[in-house]
């Protein structure tokens, strides 16, 4: 326990536990009660959800265009971990989840049979449901993710703070982050997260029940999906206590597998062209449409439609922010300020594009071209809607078990990370917090999702989305000028400093949890040699899992590469080149000259790098590194390849091949 923020954790796991208890003893008054709190806080705070998001929206489109734009994301000298194919679909993973299945052809659907405005199923709701669509789950949504995560990426890696919601405001509140401020903070992350997760969940189980109906297993019921809460939760509890989190993985990347696989399933046995079409279509009168849409408030028209929707899905972002935001931020160390922003931004909406576009427009064919029953189907039962829709295509027990089976992953990983990431922030941001605490918030996260089924179904799932984001929508505006300060005070060359000169430090060194917190002086040796070690022990930590990969790069190319270079420049000489061989422990260069000037060279870079993975590093088992050669010549960069599989004779035969090639141009 001595690891945990017990400030935090205490407070924000017992008003939580606070709000179970009443719940469990006064259901039908809380049914009641967030009813009321839902009209409350959309007619009256409305507006500012509104505003707010688009103001993230356009704030994360500056960035790219602003000074700032080269800053990495890490120490000048840090290399990205991850290649950008893996990169992109790692953050794909991020945002495709229970949301995608729950909504992929419900909320199309549904907008079609019930236009904000205009007739109903007609050809001009069948845009606009896109339309709609596109909104909630696009750019808006990654604007969201994009504040938290870059802000917590950028104070964790370049600043050497926690990984925790409170660092990303110390240019704003200098050392009160380590007091009740930056507690707040913490425990409005915290609320925000759990109520997000458990929103998930409870979207997740509904689901999970219609799918085992539709396959004669189970009907559907609240006392069935009680039991599918309490069953799938214990598989995440176990997970977390037992250490399987290599299988989690594994299973969460085949999860992702069977979603492309299912993707394309549909659209090549569905209206393929039809698709085609209507995605060309629908991206640009998305963006045509977005600046007026993006702060669209319905004063005339009521609030109801809102609540039901946009201003639902603005605090769902929002609650899962930082959760989102700290697995992008994991993932992103060496990245540009630019790169960050474009990858996460553009990848992960055209693919979540594509999926509305292929399960959404194909209900919505069959409807406007084929036997129609989609919306009748859709508007009984909602978490049913993508069942019905497999239902029309071949195979369709099969892909209706096979998207079962990825609602149930989704649910477990979602409720493991999810716990893993609170657990972090009520732990001061310890990337490896004790297990029992990761535990408690699995378990409360299903508890709290049950009771929230119990107390009034979708909509308290969506109330409560909408009521814990309100405050720490408030933590993301102060998150986006704290980063703006210190982007600005880095490229002034200097650092703010929120404490008075001469002011004396606590306990004669620094900031609780600070290196210099616990030294018995003041001496400015003392403190220098603290700094220095603080940031050698953070070097080595991250090297150290990567020191045996290290070593067989290196073996690598002093035993196989720099070997066959002096083969190759041997032969050289016999033609009346001459060759130099540059190398060291992760280089190694042969550049052939002709007359005293440079030809052509071949450099072969040793690199070390992380595999596909779509959960937290906790979550992988072992160091998770693996070694990795490239290939450059004076064109660029050539290709990647594994040199536990490269030989002597194939480092020849690959440079002749480039070699011939220059030759030729």
């Amino acid at each position: 326990m001595e690891r945990i923020n017990k400030t935090v954790s205490f407070t924000a796991g017992g008003i939580i536990l606070l709000f179970v208890v009443l719940a469990a003893a006064l259901p039908d008054r809380l049914g009641g009660a967030i009813a009321a709190l839902q009209d409350m806080i959309v007619g009256t705070f409305g507006w500012f959800y509104i505003l707010s998001v688009a103001g993230f929206l356009v704030f994360v489109l500056w960035l790219p265009l602003s000074p700032y734009a080269g800053v990495k994301l890490g120490k000048d000298a840090d290399e990205p971990e991850f290649s950008y194919p893996t990169w992109f679909a790692m953050l794909f993973s991020a945002g495709m989840g229970i949301g995608l299945l729950f909504y992929g052809v419900a909320e199309p659907v549904l907008h079609f049979a019930n236009p904000r405005i205009g007739e109903s199923r007609s050809v001009e709701a069948a845009r606009e449901a896109m339309n709609i669509a596109f909104l909630h789950w696009g750019l808006h949504a990654w604007g969201i993710y994009i504040v938290v995560g870059l802000a917590l990426a950028y104070f964790a890696y370049r600043h050497d703070l926690p990984l925790t919601i409170r660092s990303t405001l110390y240019p704003l509140l200098g050392e009160r982050i380590h007091g009740w401020a930056g507690h707040t903070v913490d425990i409005f992350a915290i609320f925000g997260t759990l109520f997000g997760v458990a929103t998930s969940l409870g979207l997740g189980v509904m689901q999970i029940n219609g799918g085992l109906e539709y396959l004669g297993l189970m009907e559907v019921g609240l006392g069935n999906q009680l039991i599918l809460i309490a069953v799938i939760t214990a598989v995440a509890t176990t997970s977390a206590v037992s250490g399987v989190g290599r299988g989690i993985r594994r299973l969460s990347e085949l999860n992702m597998l069977a979603g492309v696989a299912l993707l394309v399933f549909v659209f090549a046995l569905g209206p393929t062209v039809f698709l085609l079409a209507a995605w060309v279509e629908s991206v640009g009168r998305y963006l045509w449409t977005l600046p007026f849409t993006s702060l669209r408030t319905l004063p005339f028209a009521g609030a109801e439609w809102q609540a039901s929707w946009t201003m639902f899905y603005w605090g769902w972002w929002i609650s899962w922010a930082p959760f989102v935001g700290m697995f992008i931020a994991r993932v992103s160390r060496g990245r540009t300020v630019r790169e960050f922003v474009a990858g996460v931004l553009l990848a992960p909406v055209l693919l979540t594009f594509v999926w509305f576009v292929v399960f959404g427009d194909t209900a919505i064919h069959m409807e406007l071209f084929g036997t129609g029953g989609m919306v009748e189907a859709v508007e009984d039962n909602v978490p049913t809607a993508l069942f019905v829709m497999l239902d029309r295509l071949p195979l369709a027990t099969l892909t209706s078990a096979i998207a079962t089976l990825m609602v149930v992953t989704f649910f477990v990983t979602s409720a493991d990370s999810g716990a893993l990431v609170i657990d972090i922030i009520a732990s001061g941001g310890d990337p490896d917090p004790p297990v029992v605490t990761r535990v408690f918030w699995a378990v409360l996260a299903g508890v709290v999702a049950a009771v929230l089924l119990v107390a009034g179904g979708l909509n308290a799932l969506q109330t409560a989305a909408i009521t814990t984001a309100l405050p720490f929508s408030l933590v993301m505006i102060l998150m986006c000028r704290s980063l703006v300060v210190g982007l600005r005070a880095e490229r002034l060359g200097g650092v703010r400093r929120d404490r008075p000169a001469g002011a004396v430090l606590p306990d004669g060194g620094g900031p609780p949890g600070s290196a210099l917190a616990h030294l018995p002086d003041t001496d400015w040796r003392n403190r220098l040699s603290a700094i220095v070690g603080r940031k050698e022990a953070a070097a080595a930590a991250r090297h150290t899992g990567s020191a045996g990969v290290r070593g067989d790069v290196a073996a690598f190319l002093s035993g196989v590469v720099v070997p066959a270079f002096r083969d190759i420049a041997a032969e050289l000489e016999r033609h009346g080149r001459t060759a130099e061989i540059e190398a060291n422990p992760y280089n190694a260069t042969l550049t052939v000259l002709r007359g005293g000037e440079e030809e052509f060279s071949y450099t072969v870079r040793g690199r070390i790098h992380r595999p596909w993975t779509f959960a937290f590093p906790e979550m992988q088992g072992g160091d998770g590194w693996e070694p990795r050669a490239e290939i450059l010549v004076r064109a660029g960069l050539q290709r990647q390849f594994d040199p536990r599989r490269f030989t002597a004779d194939q480092v020849v035969e690959d440079f002749v091949h480039e070699y011939a090639k220059w030759m030729g141009w």
